[in-house]
């Protein structure tokens, strides 16, 4: 391996660390010091280290994670704002509103409300049409396992991008998906498992970190959410409830597969377009 590229994939293990150290409690700010010494860089140096690989600041990333757990958390469940504000750090509710109004375009207070009128909404509308059948080709995938709750499979993605971008491999065709192997309704949180992945060329063989997942051709159903992540429970309800029992499909032996199709980091969540996939049995010739 070329020496430069043996530098970046160094570094880009190390940036890792300091990212899984913030994912580890988002509602904990971990000093510049403690991550500079986790990452193994001088303070000095370690702002620029971290954001040229992930193209944000530490402040930045940890701000992302702390309000996507809240919207996970205002989402799915009933818990007081002051008590999800207090769950993701913030030190009161009147800066949590600041920042997911910021970040969400509304207070949380009105996004609770919103999610809970558009998940009525959605069961009584859904149709036959908003689903189509569609053909994924086989997926080459580097992949990193997570464990714990689904709304946490970010971080995964961060420390996988940091990987994909010290070898060059975020380029404009690169795919991202997650395989998601188990059913939150019925798995405890923390035992819950997914894999994180994005589309590597045929001559890259992952190391340092991701392992290579190769995802079969299959036929799916395809649904198309656009929103917040944190609202996408509300696809699988849509597709296995009411789609499902209408269609005639039997579903395959395989776990569904997200696939993000745009950049969280530069859109607001309004914006986030997400196809989910929901394998399904081959059709048997008459």
């Amino acid at each position: 391996m070329p020496l430069r590229v043996t530098t970046l994939t160094d570094h880009a293990r190390r940036i890792a660390r300091a990212m899984a150290r913030l994912a580890e409690d988002p509602s904990r700010a971990p000093s510049l010091d403690e991550l500079a010494s986790v990452a193994a860089y001088s303070p000095h140096h370690f702002h620029r280290a971290y954001h040229a690989l992930t193209g944000e600041t530490p402040a930045q990333t940890l701000a992302r994670l702390r309000l996507s757990h809240a919207a996970a958390a205002l989402a799915k469940t009933d818990a007081p704002l002051a008590a999800v504000a207090r769950q993701v750090g913030f030190g009161s509710v009147a800066a949590f509103n600041r920042a997911f109004r910021a970040a969400y375009g509304i207070p949380p207070g009105a996004y609770r409300a919103r999610v809970a009128d558009r998940r009525e909404a959605l069961s009584e509308e859904t149709t036959m049409d908003d689903v189509r059948i569609t053909d994924l080709p086989p997926l080459r995938l580097a992949a990193l396992n997570h464990r714990g709750p689904y709304d946490g499979i970010g971080a995964a993605f961060d420390r996988l991008n940091a990987w994909a971008a010290a070898r060059g491999l975020l380029r404009p065709e690169t795919r991202f998906f997650a395989l998601y192997l188990d059913d939150p309704r019925t798995v405890p949180p923390a035992e819950l498992r997914a894999q994180a992945g994005l589309t590597v060329p045929a001559d890259c063989v992952p190391e340092g970190g991701p392992r290579l997942l190769e995802v079969p051709a299959l036929r799916c159903a395809r649904l198309r959410h656009q929103g917040p992540y944190a609202e996408l429970e509300d696809a699988y309800d849509r597709l296995y409830g009411a789609w499902l029992p209408e269609s005639g499909e039997d579903p395959a032996d395989h776990p569904c597969l997200e696939e993000y199709l745009n950049d969280p980091r530069a859109l607001p969540p309004g914006e986030w377009l997400t196809d989910v996939f929901l394998p399904l049995r081959a059709r048997v010739a008459a």
